[in-house]
């Protein structure tokens, strides 16, 4: 399921914007308009409220331009792109596959700090151009500093934000780019993907343990170089912190999935005899002769041997009580040219992706429209219980 809002299309990616963008949105904009009332006391509150709009928005098209060169790189590097999406902590490229190669994702990761680089270095050329005929005019920095106008202030700021985009991006905290680019240097020097996340992952533990421990320290009243002190800015980093702890253990967690999964075809873990519902009954009759006496959430739907559909137990919900004896499952059923399917030779790994990005339980595994099985969520998590030690890895 997707969360946000559907921007468009750029280069044949989808464009998403998270609920959660909004919060940062809206905490930038608040700041920047505080910072032009104290500095700018001259402008009007139209000026300082627009400008501040317009730069968190140009701030948020900056990040999507690091995406976007992720993606685009990703793309001639072979490895599809589903979706860019702007959330809280700035943006992600959904990208349906690890590279295949420690050189493929090095060129894919650095691209994204290179831009905001480059964006950065631009932005501030620009502005430093058009102030320069206030440092012959002012001596007083500060004054300079209240003399600059809408343009040149928002070229700085924006050309500033991206400079600090890149660098952040470059700490080795996996899974941001300095953590990937770590992870291609160590899978380049061992030719073992897992081993180089493992690694990758722990150093980006270390580094968010980190961010937590002073965002607290911070909290507390501590000054901490760089990052200040107080409550709303300790808070803030932590958060961030316990962010990246997170999708790094997380990553690493898909890494091992994907490993123990790969090679494996759907055929040795679907179920292959499941218990299925003509089309032609009622929602009652399945109900009562089918769920009712076992403990499964979707039945495949024939009319003889072919499959035309996927009864699930929010189908039956839906309907009123009173309907059932009424209303056919063909009614209620998900047709089969809906369905997301798989085959018996597919990849677990590819099959455990559309279970995933779909958001469904399970998917009927089929010949043609005839049907050979059932696979499950929970087929495949007992798959990976018995072959993995993910808890000591």
């Amino acid at each position: 399921m997707h969360r946000g809002i559907r921007l468009g299309r750029i280069f044949g990616i989808n464009i998403r914007v998270d609920w959660s963008w909004l919060i940062i949105f809206l905490l930038i904009t608040w700041n920047l308009s505080a910072a032009f009332n104290e500095y700018q006391p001259d402008w009007s509150w139209g000026a300082q409220w627009g400008l501040a709009i317009l730069a968190s928005g140009l701030f948020f098209a900056s990040l999507l331009a690091h995406e976007m060169a992720h993606s685009l790189m990703a793309r001639a590097r072979g490895v599809p792109v589903r979706s860019i999406t702007l959330f809280l902590f700035g943006g992600v490229s959904n990208i349906e596959r690890d590279p295949d190669s420690p050189q493929s994702e090095f060129l894919i990761t650095i691209v994204g700090p290179l831009t905001s680089f480059a964006i950065g270095i631009v932005l501030l050329l620009a502005g430093s151009v058009i102030a320069e005929p206030l440092r012959d005019t002012v001596s007083d920095p500060e004054a300079a500093f209240e003399s600059l106008g809408p343009l040149t202030m928002l070229l700085l700021w924006l050309g500033s934000i991206n400079m600090l985009l890149g660098a952040f991006n470059l700490i080795p905290g996996f899974p941001l780019d300095g953590g990937r680019l770590l992870r291609s240097t160590i899978w380049a020097a061992t030719g073992n993907l897992r081993q180089a996340t493992r690694w990758a992952s722990w150093t980006g533990q270390g580094i968010a343990f980190l961010f937590i421990f002073l965002g607290i320290s911070m909290a507390f009243g501590a000054k901490i170089p760089f990052f200040g002190t107080g409550l709303v800015g300790g808070l803030w980093l932590a958060f961030i912190g316990w962010f990246l702890n997170s999708a790094a253990v997380q990553s690493y967690q898909q890494i091992v999935v994907q490993d123990i999964l790969e090679d494996v075809p759907v055929a040795r873990m679907m179920r292959s005899n499941p218990p299925t519902v003509a089309a032609a009954i009622s929602v009652s009759e399945m109900v009562h002769d089918h769920v009712m006496k076992r403990d499964d959430y979707a039945f495949p739907v024939m009319e003889g041997r072919q499959l035309v559909g996927l009864a699930t137990l929010d189908d039956v919900r839906a309907v009123p009580r009173e309907q059932w004896s009424d209303t056919l499952v063909r009614q209620i059923m998900t047709p089969f040219n809906e369905l997301v399917t798989t085959t018996t030779d597919e990849d677990a790994t590819d099959a455990w992706q559309k279970l995933v990005r779909r958001d469904v339980r399970q998917l009927p595994v089929v010949h043609g429209q005839e049907l050979a099985g059932l696979l499950r969520r929970r087929d495949i998590v007992r798959w990976l219980q018995f072959h993995s030690e993910l808890g000591s890895n």
